[in-house]
C-alpha cells in the first residue's frame, strides 16, 4: 500500500512575551510584578473568534473623525484619559456624532488581561463595564497574585450590578486571544509600546492625550 500521507504542517503561532509593566503601571504591591510575566502562544490559524466578538466604540462608527486608543485596565493613565478626558470629548464631540472611540486591549500584565476578559465579555459591544473599571481601579488593581486581582475584580464587578457570568468570561478563550490580537495588531501595524497609545484616523496623535490638545487635533480635522 501506499504510504499514509504526512501530517498536515501545525498551525502558524505568534509568540507574544507580556514583559513587566513599568513602575507607574503597577500596583503599590512590588510582589506583584513578579505574577505578569508570562508567555503566550496564539493560534492566528483560525481568526473566526474576530466575527463574532464586536468591538467596543464609542459614537457613530460612521463618523468622520475616528479615534482608536490602545489601553491597558491596569494603567493609571489610561483611566485618567477616562475619567478626565473622555467626558468632554463625549459632550463635545461624540454626542454631537462628530467623532468615534474605538477602544483597543494593549494589556501589560495578567490582571489587565483578566479585566479586559470582563470588559469585552456578553455585552455586544457597550462601554459601560469598560469606563466602570476605569473609574473604580484604585477599588481592583491591587494585589500580589492573579487570584487576588481576579477577586477584586469580581468583587468591584457585583457591586456595579453587572449581569455575567464571571467565570465563563475568564474561561473563554476566544475573548483571549481577541483581546491578545488587539495587542499583537498595535505592535505590527502602529509599533506601540505604550499604554495609552492614541489614533486620529490611522494616524498616532503624538502629543499629551489631554482633551484641549485632542479638541484642536479634531478642530483641524472638521
Amino acid at each position: 500500500p501506499p504510504p499514509p500521507p504526512p501530517p498536515p504542517p501545525p498551525p502558524p503561532y505568534f509568540f507574544l512575551m507580556i514583559r513587566r509593566p513599568p513602575i507607574s503601571t503597577l500596583s503599590s504591591s512590588s510582589a506583584a510584578s513578579d505574577v505578569f510575566k508570562r508567555q503566550v502562544f496564539i493560534s492566528l490559524s483560525n481568526p473566526s473568534y474576530a466575527e463574532t466578538i464586536k468591538p467596543i466604540i464609542d459614537g457613530n462608527s460612521d463618523a468622520k473623525i475616528k479615534l482608536v486608543v490602545y489601553e491597558s485596565l491596569t494603567c493609571s493613565y489610561c483611566a485618567n484619559f477616562h475619567k478626565n478626558v473622555y467626558p468632554e470629548l463625549k459632550k463635545n464631540f461624540i454626542d454631537e456624532g462628530i467623532i468615534s472611540i474605538e477602544y483597543k486591549s494593549f494589556p501589560l500584565n495578567i490582571a489587565a488581561l483578566n479585566a479586559s476578559k470582563f470588559a469585552h465579555c456578553e455585552n455586544d459591544g457597550n462601554s459601560e463595564l469598560l469606563h466602570f473599571l476605569y473609574d473604580n481601579q484604585n477599588e481592583w488593581a491591587k494585589g500580589s497574585t492573579a487570584e487576588e486581582y481576579n477577586k477584586n475584580l469580581i468583587k468591584v464587578i457585583k457591586s456595579g450590578n453587572f449581569k455575567i457570568d464571571e467565570q465563563k468570561c475568564l474561561e473563554n478563550k476566544s475573548l483571549e486571544d481577541h483581546i491578545l490580537n488587539d495587542r499583537i495588531e498595535g505592535v505590527k501595524s502602529f509599533n506601540i509600546n505604550s499604554t495609552p497609545t492614541l489614533l486620529i484616523n490611522g494616524k498616532k496623535f503624538e502629543k499629551s492625550l489631554t482633551y484641549k490638545n485632542l479638541k484642536k487635533a479634531i478642530e483641524k480635522l472638521l
